[in-house]
């Protein structure tokens, strides 16, 4: 079955066509051409834009050229495997001109043209050197195949569609700048081909082109798109449309960042400074002949011909952010050369650029401090050693007399460089970038800025680049900012805090550009990790059978590894083993959101030592939940001291259970029977004397201490629990039920209260001298705590400003959705100190 369309009677006019209209230049890359079924969608693509002469540049199929580089290599070699090579190659493209019609391409000129390569493979047996322009003529033969297929399946000269080996028109010489057009001869040229190829459509070889002595050359790798930008300016064309497999140029490479953006449009200047960078859909050669020439250049998809791809032309396009795009150049080096004796000795920066450019060492990168005590340049890798010997013999007479410290190569660096017309006169662009990476714990070795301002160029260490570029990528809101979350602990609070990332991470992805990750779950026991992020089906499950036995060493590893730039542990455990880890992570860099009392209430010089490490690593430490659950206690408190106001007393019920057991215990029902209630309810710990016994409001009282700079230690709290010491070591089991037991001393308790005009409550009280007492007692009926709700947890501040009308937070203070709320709140706050938008 032919794949080949329908050729249009040539005595016929072209559909639609506009006389005088300059023609349009259309480029095809090898992933368009790939096979027969491409080539057809090629020519449909076409067909559509025929308003307009059309030029059309084509490269080889995708894969072809590489394979004819190792079969010249291989004939040089005298390694008969390239009539191997050559046998795949003559079969893939009959196959293809045999699938897109019988007459698409004169099979007697396909075989001529595999035994005109086959003599010319031969005869490179034992040639030393390879002569040059055999080994341009096998190299670009792709070019020609794929040329001849496409113009074929266009309807070929019958539809009005001339064939140009660009041979015939191109004449380029080789300098170090690369190839370099002869425009004059070329134009000559070309018009004494048009002048014997009167036809409207033209489709040319890309790749190839001859030198000033008629012998075949090429443009080098890459050389197809500017080809086509070459003959684009020849042919006088009003655009020019390079289809690749891409829809266009994005703000990072896909691979690295997958949440890049197709940039609609991007001035010349922008797209320079891009392609520089190693943006590989655009090559810095392809801009030059356009450019000179004010022409557009789009950049499309061949596989999506619906897309509306980029434009690349004279002006700025505005964008909501400055910078349009970030680009990552790997394999470099630094090469350093610093001493006193450089300073303010003239000539020093040219001697050292002499002396790499001598021995053929590129520079990416210049970076020099106003002292002059050092110059850096980054080079590429490769070239760092012979960089490296070429400078030290230049200055050996200064290094010998101590002027020049030493030349230093640091290897494994990459740079990342922002880019957008739109940094031109911003303040703060680059404090914007620096910021992104110190946030993301990437150290920056060395910085550029151009006087143009539209880029900024970084050396970062390699191992850190898929995570700077991620981070720099998120800091210009061009991607969402990704947090890796690891979660310990999945008791009720952690399984509520699961369930309400799954349930609102799509949303803040879309409104809010931040991608919560969780990645790891582990409980005592067990662990799950994922390399991307946890179906909301697996956070759900039991971790029973999960595969991996609980290591919070590996958990760690796996939450920070990766190229996700910020790493979250938020621990919904219990337990002090997992609070005493926290100095570590952070010192790592890992940030930390729990509502474990642990850390807060423990040991005070592990305490210090985990604020101290959260203030030297960078990372963030949030435990709002620890005391209010949901209630910005904390916050509050925090608040009050920043502004200058004095601390005299923190007063307050503090436990959700304890005031939802109060609020309800008015003696009409046994005390015993409400404990059971909240219980059943979920209200109190499982063990419900963790809550009875008064610790944890007294580790709640600790905790606001220690923020407000008191050192207390929990042992230094009176408290009074509401368990008789007969009950307190036993099973838990054998407590629940003997909870009759609690009712005898509660019912006094309550009729003492009464007895005085008081209602009872468990309160929690710290004075300014260091005293703090938790327990039982009964009230004036006007004091805020008298008028709780249900689990109300109440914190009333009374300050130096709030000392006659303290101030109240007040609201619900247990049950897992509400300790999860709260801290999934910390976790947002982490979101946006890191640069999200809330």
């Amino acid at each position: 079955m032919s794949l080949v369309t329908a050729a249009p009677d040539p005595s016929a006019p072209v559909a639609d066509a506009v006389p005088g209209l300059r023609c349009r230049a259309h480029k095809f890359g090898g992933s368009s051409l790939a096979d027969a079924s491409r080539i057809a969608a090629v020519a449909v693509i076409l067909q559509e834009d025929a308003i307009a002469p059309r030029l059309v540049v084509a490269s080889a199929m995708r894969g072809v050229t590489d394979a004819l580089v190792d079969l010249a290599a291989r004939a040089c070699a005298g390694d008969d495997g390239w009539t191997v090579a050559l046998d795949a190659l003559r079969a893939r493209h009959r196959q293809a001109a045999e699938a897109l019609g019988a007459s698409a391409m004169p099979g007697a000129w396909l075989d001529e043209a595999f035994d005109a390569l086959a003599r010319q493979a031969s005869a490179l047996a034992g040639a030393a050197p390879a002569p040059a322009d055999v080994l341009a003529a096998i190299h670009g033969s792709g070019e020609l195949w794929s040329s001849r297929l496409l113009h074929a399946a266009l309807g070929g000269e019958a539809a009005g569609w001339a064939w140009l080996d660009a041979r015939e028109v191109l004449v380029v010489a080789h300098g170090e700048l690369g190839a370099t057009v002869d425009w004059a001869r070329s134009a000559a040229q070309l018009a004494a081909w048009r002048a014997a190829h009167p036809q409207r459509d033209v489709v040319v070889t890309g790749f190839l082109a001859c030198d000033d002595g008629g012998r075949t050359t090429t443009l080098g790798r890459n050389g197809g798109d500017y080809s086509a930008a070459i003959f684009a300016a020849l042919f006088e064309a009003e655009a020019l449309t390079i289809w690749t497999d891409v829809d266009g140029v994005l703000s990072a490479d896909p691979r690295r960042v997958p949440d890049a953006v197709c940039l609609p449009g991007l001035s010349y200047a922008e797209a320079c400074e891009l392609a520089y960078f190693g943006a590989k859909v655009i090559h810095p050669q392809t801009l030059a002949p356009v450019m000179a020439r004010g022409m557009p250049l789009w950049i499309r998809n061949s596989l999506r011909p619906g897309a509306p791809g980029t434009r690349i032309g004279p002006d700025a396009v505005a964008a909501t952010s400055p910078v349009k795009g970030i680009s990552l150049v790997h394999d470099l080096a630094v090469l350093e050369v610093s001493g006193a004796g450089m300073i303010g000795v003239p000539g020093t920066a040219e001697r050292v650029f002499s002396a790499l450019h001598a021995v053929a060492v590129s520079v990416v990168m210049i970076s020099q401090g106003s002292s002059e005590h050092s110059i850096c340049c980054v080079v590429r890798a490769a070239q760092a050693a012979r960089g490296e010997a070429a400078v030290r013999d230049a200055f050996a007479a200064e290094i010998a007399s101590g002027q020049i410290q030493g030349v230093r190569v640091d290897p494994d660096i990459a740079v990342l460089a922002a880019v957008g017309d739109g940094m031109v006169g911003t303040p703060g662009v680059a404090a914007r970038l620096l910021g992104g990476l110190a946030r993301a714990h990437v150290n920056a070795r060395a910085i550029a800025q151009g006087a143009s301002e539209r880029s900024i160029s970084v050396a970062i260490a390699a191992a850190d680049a898929e995570r700077a570029l991620r981070a720099a990528h998120a800091a210009f809101w061009l991607s969402p900012h990704t947090l890796s979350i690891g979660v310990v602990g999945v008791g009720n609070v952690g399984r509520a805090l699961v369930a309400q990332l799954a349930a609102a991470a799509p949303r803040l992805r879309e409104e809010r550009g931040i991608d919560l990750r969780v990645r790891a779950l582990a409980t005592s026991r067990r662990m799950r990790l994922a390399a991307g992020a946890l179906e909301p089906a697996a956070l759900a499950r039991d971790l029973g059978d999960a595969d991996a036995e609980a290591d919070l060493d590996l958990l760690a590893a796996h939450v920070r590894g990766g190229d996700l730039p910020h790493a979250v542990i938020v621990d919904c455990s219990a337990s002090p083993q997992v609070a005493a880890r926290y100095a570590d992570w952070l010192a790592a860099g890992i940030h930390v959101v729990t509502p474990n009392k642990q850390a807060g209430s423990g040991d005070l010089a592990r305490w210090r030592g985990i604020r101290a490490a959260a203030a030297a690593g960078n990372a963030r430490f949030r435990y709002e939940a620890t005391v209010g659950a949901g209630l910005p206690v904390i916050q509050t408190l925090r608040s009050l001291l920043d502004t200058g106001d004095e601390l005299v007393a923190i007063e307050g019920l503090l436990s959700g259970t304890l005031a939802w057991l109060f609020n309800r215990f008015d003696g009409s029902r046994p005390f015993s029977e409400l404990v059971r209630e909240a219980h059943a309810q979920g209200y109190t710990e499982p063990d419900p004397r963790d809550d009875l016994g008064g610790i944890d409001v007294a580790r709640k009282v600790v905790i606001l201490a220690r923020e407000a700079g008191w050192p207390l230690s929990l042992d230094q709290v009176e408290v009074e629990g509401l368990v008789p010491a007969a009950l307190l070591e036993v099973e838990r089991a054998t407590f629940l039920a003997r909870l009759e037991e609690l009712d005898a001393p509660m019912a006094a308790r309550l009729s003492a209260a009464r007895a005085e005009g008081r209602v009872l409550r468990y309160l929690a009280r710290l004075e300014r001298d260091g005293t703090a007492r938790v327990g039982p007692v009964a009230i004036d009926p006007a004091h805020a705590c008298a008028h709780g709700r249900l689990t109300d947890n109440l914190v009333q501040f009374t300050t130096r400003r709030y000392a006659e009308n303290p101030l109240v937070v007040q609201g619900p203070g247990a049950g897992p959705d509400v300790t999860a709320a709260g801290v999934f709140g910390d976790l947002l706050q982490v979101a946006h100190g890191l640069g999200a938008s809330l």
